[in-house]
C-alpha cells in the first residue's frame, strides 16, 4: 500500500523494528551456544545440542548446548570455588558490581529487548518497555541491599550456591529476580533458562563477564527438564529456586526433601479479576486486556477468571468484546501489535485442546472475528485473544491453568460471594479488585487467598515490593526485603549440631507390656487416674483409638499415659484449628492479651511444671525452674511481638503505594523435638499463635506430659477452642497425617532428619510450608531460637499496590 492509501484507509502498517544487530550477535557465536561456566564458554561435555526457533516464523534461530550432570558438576564447582571470595569482597564491593550490571543492560538494553521478541515471541513493545528496564531496576535495586547487607543483615550469613530454574515467559526478567538477591548477599549462581528461550541468558553471562563480574559467580547451563533435574540433584548445591509450573514443583519439592536445600517455588496461578459495579468500567477493560493479553496470557499471575458483578455485566461484556475487536495480532518486532506469537507448538496445542475441553462441557467460546481486520497470521505459534462465558466455578476453565489468551467469565452478586469465588482455586498468586470505594476494595484485598492483590490496576511489578503465592501457586517471596530472606540463613542455625538422642530406657510411645514395669517412686501422685488426653477444640477428647501409650522416665519407670491418637484424631483438630478462624480475624492487640494471660497462668504454676520436668526427664531442680521459667520469658516476649511484627509501605515508581501485610499462614502443624520438652514446645507454638495462626500440636515423643499438661493453663486463659490443638501418639503416623491433610497451611518439624524428610516429602499434595531442622538440635534457651526468624516462618507476605490520582 502507498502512503496516501493508508491515510485513506487508516489502517495500521508494518512498522518493523530492526533485528540486525540480535542476529549479528548469533552470527558472532555461529549460532551455536555452549554453556557459560567459570566465565567462559564451554562446549557440552556430551555434545548434544538441541534447537531453538522463533515461535512467530518457526525459522531456526540457534543450537544449545543440552547440559547433563558433567556439564553441572563443573557449574556447581565453578560457584562453589568463587562463592568464599565473592562473599569476602563485602557487601559494598558486591554493590558495584551489580551497579556495573545495571548500567551493562541498559547500554545494550535494544539488543537484549530484540533478542527477547524473537525467542520468546511477546511484542517488542512488551520487551522494550517493561521488560528489560525491570531488568536493569531489579540490578539497581539490589545493589543497594548489597551496600546495607553489614548493617541491616549482620546476622545472617549467604546459602552458598544457588540453582536456579527460570521459565520461557519472561527469560531474561525471571533471571533478574533470582540472580539479583542471591549474588548481591554473597551466593554464587548455576542458572538454568528454559529450553524454548535459552538466548537472553546466554549474552546476558557474556556481557556481565565482559562488564567485570568475576568468574564463577554465575554460571549458565543450557538444556531441558533433565539438566534441570541434573541440578535440583547434585549435593553441592544449597538452594533451588524455581519458577515454573505446579507439577514440576511438586517434583522439585519431592527430589529436594531431607537433603538440606533451602527451597523457593513460584508456580502457577488462576488469578482473579474483580469488577465491582461501581468501578471505571472503561478502565477496567484497559485493565482486563492488560490482565490476560499482555505476553500472550503466558503469565503466571495473568487475570484469567474474571468476575463481574451481576448489575453490569452485560455492559462490561459488550464493552469487552468491543475493545478484543481492536487488538491487532502478529510478528512479535511490529511495533504496532498487541498480542504475539504463542512460545512453541506444544503450548499452542495445550491451550486449544482445553478451550475445546471447555466448548464440550458447554461453555461458549468468542473470538472476534474483526481482530486485526481479518485474525490471526498464517504461520507461526499465533493464537487469537478468546473470551469464555457460560462458565461454571467448577469447569476446567475455571479451574486449571490456561497459560494462554483465554479469559473466561462469571457473575457474582455480593462482595463475600466475590471473595468466594475468587478463592474458589487451589493457586493462590495474585488478584485485581475495581472499585472506586476504596474502601470496599481494602476491605476485600485481605480475604483473597493470594500473595498480590492490585486495586484498580494489574501485572504491576518492582524490585522493592515482594511477589509470590500462596497454596499451589507455591512459597517464598521474590523482590524487596522479603526477598532478601530467601537467600540467607542466621548465623547461629549454620552452626546446629546433629542431635542426639536422649538416653531412655524406653522409648515414650513404646506399647510393648513385655516384663513388669517399675513404678515411679511418684506413685503416690498417680494413685488417681491421670492418663493424660488429647485436646481439641478446646475440649479434652478420648483418641480415637481406644488405646494410651505409656510414658517413661529417665529410669525406666512409668510416670504416666496418654492417649495413642489416629488419622482420625488429626482430622479432627484440624477441623477444629480450622474452624477457630476467627482468631486469625482477632486483633494483634487482643491476641497479645490472651498470650500474656498463658504466660502469668503458667507463671503461677511453675513450681509444679518444674517438679514434673524433674520426675520425668531427670533434669535437675535448677535445669527444671530454668526451663520453666524461659517458658514463661518466651511467652511474654511472643505477647510483645504480638502487635509489632508489622508489615511495611513499600515506594515503587508509580504514583502510589504498595502495603506489605504479614499474614497468618492459617493452621501449622507442629511437632516438637525432644530436647527441653516444654520450653521447645513453647518456643514454636507461641510465635505461631501470635501472629493469628491455629496450630496442631505433637508434643515432644519422649515428654509429652509436660505439653498435655499445659491445657489445663490453657483452659484457664482464655484461648478460644481450636486455636491450640494437641495430640500424642506415635510420631511416624501422625506426622504422615499432618503433612497430607490439605487443610493444613505448613508444617513445622523438629526432631530427626528422617521426620524433617517425611515432612518435606509428604507435604507435595497442597505444596504447604515447611520449616524443620534436619536432625539439628537448637540451643532453645538461646535468643538465636526466638523472634523475628520464627515470626516470618509463621506469616507469609501479601502486597496490596494502591494507585491513587484520578
Amino acid at each position: 500500500m502507498s502512503v496516501a492509501e493508508y491515510f485513506s484507509s487508516m489502517e495500521y502498517g508494518p512498522a518493523l523494528e530492526d533485528d540486525q544487530p540480535a542476529r549479528a550477535w548469533l552470527a558472532q557465536h555461529d549460532a551455536t551456544f555452549g554453556h557459560f561456566i567459570d566465565g567462559g564458554w564451554r562446549a557440552p561435555a556430551a555434545s548434544e545440542r538441541f534447537a531453538t526457533h522463533e515461535p512467530a516464523t518457526g525459522e531456526l534461530l540457534a543450537h544449545v548446548a543440552q547440559g547433563d550432570a558433567t556439564d553441572i558438576d563443573a557449574a556447581v564447582a565453578a560457584a562453589r570455588a568463587a562463592q568464599p571470595t565473592w562473599f569476602a569482597l563485602g557487601g559494598a564491593g558486591r554493590a558495584r558490581h551489580l551497579y556495573a550490571l545495571s548500567r551493562m543492560v541498559q547500554r545494550h538494553s535494544r539488543l537484549f529487548a530484540v533478542l527477547e521478541a524473537l525467542d520468546n515471541g511477546k511484542p517488542i513493545r512488551e520487551t522494550r518497555d517493561i521488560d528489560i528496564p525491570l531488568v536493569a531496576r531489579h540490578f539497581l535495586h539490589h545493589a543497594g541491599w548489597a551496600q546495607l547487607q553489614d548493617s541491616e543483615f549482620a546476622s545472617f550469613a549467604p546459602l552458598g550456591v544457588i540453582g536456579q530454574i527460570v521459565p520461557w515467559n519472561f527469560p531474561l526478567l525471571m533471571l533478574a529476580w533470582k540472580i539479583a538477591p542471591a549474588i548481591a548477599t554473597g551466593n554464587c549462581v548455576v542458572l538454568k533458562p528454559a529450553e524454548y528461550t535459552p538466548l537472553t541468558a546466554l549474552l546476558f553471562a557474556e556481557l556481565a563477564h565482559r562488564a567485570g563480574l568475576p568468574k564463577g559467580v554465575l554460571n549458565v547451563v543450557t538444556g531441558d527438564g533433565r539438566t534441570g533435574a541434573a541440578l535440583v540433584d547434585h549435593p553441592g548445591v544449597d538452594k533451588i529456586a524455581f519458577t515454573g509450573s505446579t507439577e514440576v514443583g511438586r517434583l522439585i519439592r519431592t527430589a529436594t526433601a531431607g537433603s538440606g536445600k533451602s527451597l523457593t517455588l513460584e508456580l502457577g496461578g488462576k488469578s482473579p479479576f474483580i469488577v465491582f459495579d461501581d468501578a471505571d468500567l472503561d478502565g477496567a477493560v484497559e485493565g482486563v486486556v492488560d490482565a490476560i493479553w499482555f505476553n500472550q496470557g503466558q503469565v503466571c499471575c495473568a487475570g484469567s477468571r474474571l468476575l463481574v458483578q451481576e448489575g453490569v455485566e452485560a455492559r462490561f461484556i459488550d464493552k469487552l468484546k468491543r475493545r478484543m475487536a481492536t487488538l491487532r495480532v502478529g510478528p512479535s518486532l511490529d511495533k504496532c501489535i498487541d498480542v504475539g506469537a504463542i512460545v512453541d507448538k506444544v503450548q499452542f496445542e495445550r491451550i486449544e485442546a482445553l478451550v475445546e475441553a471447555g466448548r464440550r462441557e458447554g461453555c461458549t467460546i468468542y473470538q472476534s472475528p474483526e481482530a486485526d481486520h481479518g485474525g490471526v497470521p498464517a504461520g507461526g505459534c499465533f493464537y487469537p485473544p478468546t473470551l469464555v462465558t457460560g462458565v461454571a466455578p467448577a469447569s476446567t476453565l475455571a479451574q486449571e491453568e490456561i497459560f494462554g489468551p483465554v479469559l473466561v467469565t462469571m457473575t457474582f452478586r455480593t462482595p463475600d460471594e466475590a471473595v468466594a469465588l475468587a478463592n474458589n482455586t487451589r493457586y493462590g498468586l495474585a488478584a485485581s479488585i475495581w472499585s472506586e470505594t476504596i474502601g470496599r476494595a481494602l476491605d476485600v484485598a485481605p480475604r483473597l487467598a493470594c500473595g498480590v492483590v492490585w486495586v484498580n490496576a494489574t501485572n504491576l511489578f518492582d524490585a522493592a515490593v515482594g511477589f509470590g503465592g500462596y497454596r499451589e501457586s507455591g512459597y517464598g517471596r521474590e523482590g524487596g526485603r522479603e526477598g532478601i530472606y530467601e537467600y540467607v540463613k542466621p548465623k547461629a542455625w549454620l552452626a546446629l549440631e546433629e542431635r542426639q538422642p536422649l538416653q531412655r530406657v524406653r522409648d515414650a510411645s513404646s506399647q510393648s507390656d513385655e516384663g513388669p514395669h517399675r513404678e515411679s517412686n511418684q506413685a503416690d501422685a498417680f494413685s488417681i487416674d491421670r492418663t493424660a488426653k488429647l485436646f481439641i477444640g478446646g475440649k479434652q477428647a478420648r483418641p480415637d483409638s481406644g488405646y494410651s501409650l505409656s510414658v517413661y522416665g529417665p529410669d525406666g519407670a512409668v510416670v504416666g499415659e496418654v492417649g495413642d491418637g489416629n488419622r482420625k484424631d488429626i482430622r479432627n483438630a484440624v477441623a477444629a484449628a480450622r474452624g477457630a478462624q476467627k482468631w486469625s480475624q482477632a486483633s494483634a492487640h487482643n491476641r497479645a492479651q490472651v498470650l500474656y494471660y498463658l504466660a502469668e497462668n503458667l507463671a503461677v504454676r511453675a513450681h509444679e511444671f518444674a517438679h514434673q520436668l524433674t520426675v520425668r526427664t531427670g533434669a535437675g531442680e535448677t535445669a527444671a525452674r530454668r526451663e520453666v521459667d524461659a517458658s514463661v520469658t518466651r511467652l511474654f516476649t511472643y505477647a510483645a511481638w504480638a502487635d509489632k511484627f508489622d508489615g511495611a509501605v513499600h515506594a515503587p515508581p508509580l504514583r502510589g503505594v504498595a502495603l506489605a501485610m504479614n499474614e497468618a499462614l492459617g493452621v501449622i502443624g507442629i511437632a516438637c523435638p525432644d530436647e527441653a520438652p516444654l520450653l521447645s514446645f513453647i518456643s514454636l507454638a507461641a510465635p505461631a499463635l501470635a501472629m493469628g495462626n491455629r496450630v496442631v500440636v505433637l508434643p515432644s515423643s519422649s515428654s509429652p506430659l509436660t505439653v498435655t499438661d499445659f491445657y489445663q493453663v490453657v483452659e484457664t486463659s482464655d484461648v478460644p477452642a481450636g486455636v491450640l490443638n494437641i495430640v500424642t501418639g506415635e510420631r511416624g503416623p501422625l506426622l504422615s497425617a499432618l503433612a497430607k491433610h490439605d487443610d493444613v497451611d505448613a508444617l513445622w518439624c523438629f526432631g530427626s532428619a528422617k521426620d524433617s524428610a517425611l515432612a518435606e516429602r509428604e507435604s507435595v499434595g497442597n505444596l504447604k510450608r515447611t520449616f524443620v531442622d534436619h536432625g539439628r538440635a537448637f540451643d532453645w534457651f538461646d535468643a538465636s531460637s526466638e523472634g523475628p526468624a520464627f515470626l516470618r516462618q509463621a506469616t507469609q507476605v501479601k502486597n496490596i499496590w494502591i494507585p491513587y490520582g484520578d
